[in-house]
């Protein structure tokens, strides 16, 4: 089985080596950069399995970096960020972050949600951008919703005929909906479900990730209820 290749970027000096210690030790190749723009030319040398970014690192920040990322590639993001309340936590998640973590961390948790996101990714050690290991299990072939046309086989989904281009976690919550239209899910469940949270998360992440979701299968395809959570129209 290949290594997992990690892009930490933080400009901390202290954090950035320790980090990096602690995640070589538990078996992960890591390459660590002081700032957005080494971590950009990294990323493109690199291509990496999973990029861990500090929201305010210098030259190009981390939010900035994690939008320079998505526009080449669907590999998971994580984003570090100093404040739990911060705007730049939801900043991340609308520039294409996966999840985030909240400094201080400690180092077995910062691995576990490293493991859980890569799970989401079907990643086993392989090369960045594999396959969708979805955790659903739909009836296969081609599930219609209007105009929506999700492919669970396949992994693909088109609007209109159009294909729609997913992140995987995006197309993991996709799954999840379509798996029971109609049938309202919690964000405590999505959490559950998706981003493999065995404990209560920050609900922010899926808010967005269905934000995200909308923008390309269809505002009013996936209804809000209030107090309750979201379902996929049927």
């Amino acid at each position: 089985m290949a290594e997992t290749h990690v892009l930490f970027v933080e400009d901390d000096d202290v954090i950035r080596e320790a980090t990096q210690l602690a995640l070589e030790r538990d078996g992960f190749v890591v390459t660590a950069m002081p700032d957005g723009l080494s971590g950009l030319e990294a990323f493109r040398r690199d291509q990496p399995d999973i990029a861990l970014l500090d929201v305010m690192v210098p030259g190009l920040d981390g939010v900035s970096l994690c939008r320079r990322i998505r526009d080449e590639s669907t590999v998971p993001v994580i984003m570090l960020s100093a404040r739990a309340d911060s705007i730049d936590v939801v900043l991340g998640l609308e520039a294409g972050a996966d999840d985030y973590v909240t400094k201080p961390f400690d180092g077995a948790v910062l691995v576990a949600r490293i493991r859980a996101v890569l799970r989401r990714f079907g990643h086993a050690g392989g090369p960045a951008g594999g396959t969708y290991d979805d955790g659903v299990s739909p009836d296969g072939g081609l599930l219609v919703f209007g105009d929506l046309e999700v492919d669970t086989e396949g992994m693909e989904v088109r609007r209109g005929g159009v294909p729609v281009g997913l992140t995987p976690t995006e197309m993991r919550l996709l799954l999840e909906f379509s798996s029971a239209p109609g049938t309202v899910l919690s964000r405590d469940k999505l959490l559950e479900r998706v981003w493999d949270y065995g404990w209560g998360g920050d609900t922010r992440v899926v808010d967005v990730h269905v934000q995200r979701l909308r923008t390309k299968i269809g505002q009013d395809r996936i209804e809000t209820v209030r107090g309750f959570g979201y379902k996929l129209k049927a």
